[in-house]
């Protein structure tokens, strides 16, 4: 499906990219062979397949034996859109149950005015919302990593931090929203099921969990300035509740450095950290705050719809989908 593919393969020089076009430059077909397309779980209209190499044609892509370095930029990227592909799905499960619980009526009165289904709704939202204004800040840090080194130490430490909480936290986040529907949202007739069996894949593609934490572990056994850099970009947006936030992080970077076994746990504070100072950058300070105390202050729990009376369950809804 592509024109094109980045290939690694082992040369008498060591591991070397290469580009490998469909076709050759004289109109030729290459000389791939396609085995068979992988029988996935999800994301079918984006083929995999396993193929073979017989004589075919390819380009040299940066120096020979440093294939990984010079593939690295675009795996780099990928990681980015992975992120955003999880964002955009969380966005879309979460609008269809919202969408269903405004037209439903159950028990004579609408699904979407119960306080129950209020606060699941309004919990979702939370982490929606944190989903993107994550990748966003990560996107504006590639934009800007060429002329501003801070950004670059950002890029370089986050994309897998990112990439990692936000894939992560998909799944279940689709999940509820399925069940928000009820039956309905467990039939082919809606967009759910698609949803559900696509949205795992990015926490697999180009590095599942674990190689997003080692590679977070990576860049802090190198230096401790890339982790300083980002403390210090948020530091402004956290306000009063920065000095412990910051500090909680370096400490968990602490263990992390000396027991790697804990590196998931680092990889998912650096990023909620940094979600609720981009929350508090671009979105109202009544969600940041929401987001920043329900899950950065309280005891880990499981599912969604932990809200209490205090927060404007409504609001935060209606605040990403406007009635109209």
């Amino acid at each position: 499906m592509s024109d094109a593919l980045l290939v690694l393969a082992r040369t008498r020089d060591g591991l070397t990219c290469f580009l490998v076009p469909r076709h050759l430059p004289d109109g030729r077909r290459n000389a791939m062979r396609y085995e068979r397309l992988k029988d996935k779980l999800g994301n079918r209209s984006n083929a995999t397949a396993e193929a073979e190499f017989n004589g075919a044609t390819g380009f040299l892509v940066g120096e020979a034996g440093r294939g990984v370095p010079a593939i690295i930029d675009m795996v780099t990227l990928t990681r980015l859109d992975c992120a955003l592909a999880s964002a955009g799905l969380m966005r879309t499960a979460l609008a269809e149950a919202v969408h269903h619980v405004r037209h439903r009526k159950a028990f004579g009165s609408v699904l979407g005015d119960q306080p129950l289904m209020t606060r699941v709704l309004a919990d979702m939202t939370l982490d929606a919302l944190a989903a993107a204004a994550l990748c966003f800040r990560l996107a504006e840090a590639h934009d800007r990593a060429g002329s501003d080194p801070a950004e670059a130490a950002f890029a370089r430490l986050m994309t897998p931090a990112i990439k990692y909480w936000v894939s992560k936290i998909a799944p279940a986040l689709v999940a509820e929203a399925m069940e928000c529907l009820g039956g309905n949202g467990y039939i082919e007739e809606s967009r759910l099921p698609r949803i559900y069996r696509e949205v795992p894949v990015n926490a697999i593609w180009e590095g599942a969990g674990n190689v997003m934490a080692l590679d977070v572990m990576r860049v802090l056994r190198k230096s401790s300035e890339p982790l300083e850099a980002v403390l210090g970009l948020i530091e402004d947006s956290l306000s009063g509740a920065a000095k412990s936030s910051l500090n909680i992080v370096r400490s968990a970077a602490a263990v992390a450095l000396a027991d790697e076994g804990s590196a998931r746990i680092l990889t998912e504070q650096l990023a909620m950290t940094v979600a609720a100072a981009s929350l508090r950058r671009r979105f109202p300070s009544a969600i940041a705050d929401a987001f920043y105390e329900t899950r950065m202050t309280k005891p880990w729990r499981s599912t969604y719809g932990m809200l209490d009376s205090r927060f404007d369950a409504r609001a935060f809804i209606n605040f990403v989908f406007p009635r109209v």
